[in-house]
């Protein structure tokens, strides 16, 4: 998208009267739905743009740690998230994402695999997504008994023998689901030991279902039409477990490609400060996709009221 030069305004917006949004918030997980919540409160003229409702949240299996629900599972939070979104009939475009987003001299403009939207200000709520393995079969397996989701997944797998890349808690997340449903689950790190939380981790070595491996490093998926097992490397060997479905859980990657004007870390996370703001002014970031340490949903909620809020203020300045 081009800016016009010189006069410092984004050509007229159809629907709109012309004007363009106050703000665009980018991603509708607890982050991006909260944000969206709190604008509405603020009676500010703004759309979600979202591929999906719930992000990484939806993925979640057991949630203890919630404040106000001692046990939900993630579809069930992300269900009440949503209903509590729609209460306020916010124009969601769902099933878009962002492209690019690029910094005017009188706003945001922003493009997506569908159209193309300006604003004053945008909040960007991308979150993460799966890191892949990068070994021989695992892109011609996607879909085809290796997955990336035990949520959505698991059920799939009723009886078999599954593996579960990773170590941390979306791994023992994994399997924690998965030991309810499959008949043996392989719990494999290439690290010398797992680091989630010690109250799942002691859930999963309770189960019997569970047979847990360190050190171990997967060299191969492989299989026919489907994933028949995995090649793994452990003590100088390279033998191979017949598994019939592999859930890849070895952490996530910022969604943040399409703004390259603000400033990251090394992870590729947005950096914040804390008011939510990014290096580039009327852009803010809040949720998964910031260097904001320890990624938990009510952390990211949290996140994401104090964006709108700062988003709300920058606009009251700009009157």
């Amino acid at each position: 998208m081009k800016f016009p030069a010189g006069a410092g305004h984004f050509p007229p917006r159809p629907g709109n009267g012309g004007n363009m949004y106050d703000l665009i918030i980018i991603g509708a997980g607890p982050a991006g739905i909260t944000a969206a919540v709190y604008a509405a409160r603020k009676k500010m003229d703004f759309i979600v743009i979202t591929g999906d409702i719930g992000g990484q949240a939806a993925w979640s299996g057991d949630i203890e740690n919630y404040t106000g629900y001692q046990f939900v599972t993630g579809p069930e939070l992300v269900s009440k998230f949503e209903e509590h979104m729609r209460k306020y009939a916010i124009e969601t475009k769902e099933g878009e994402e962002a492209v690019e987003i690029k910094k005017g001299p009188a706003g945001v403009a922003v493009r997506t695999t569908k159209g193309a939207y300006e604003a004053k200000t945008v909040i960007i709520a991308s979150g993460k997504k799966s890191r892949e393995l990068g070994v021989p079969g695992e892109k011609e397996f996607k879909n085809h008994g290796l997955t990336y989701c035990a949520t959505c997944d698991g059920p799939l797998f009723a009886g078999k023998d599954v593996a579960v890349i990773g170590g941390g808690n979306s791994a023992l997340d994994a399997a924690l689901q998965l030991m309810r449903i499959a008949r043996r689950v392989y719990l494999i790190t290439n690290a010398p030991a797992f680091t989630g939380d010690p109250v799942m981790l002691e859930k999963v070595r309770a189960s019997a279902a569970v047979t847990s491996m360190v050190n171990t490093e997967i060299k191969e998926i492989i299989g026919g039409k489907m994933v028949t097992g995995i090649r793994i490397k452990k003590d100088g060997t390279e033998p191979t477990l017949s598994v019939g479905g592999v859930f890849v859980e070895i952490g996530l990657i910022p969604n943040a490609a399409f703004a390259p004007e603000v400033d990251k870390n090394g992870a590729g996370e947005i950096k914040v400060n804390c008011r939510n703001e990014t290096s580039v002014p009327g852009i803010f970031a809040a949720g998964d996709v910031t260097d904001v340490p320890e990624k938990q949903i009510i952390i990211a909620a949290g996140e994401g009221a104090k964006a709108a809020l700062t988003a709300f203020r920058y606009l009251s300045r700009m009157r």
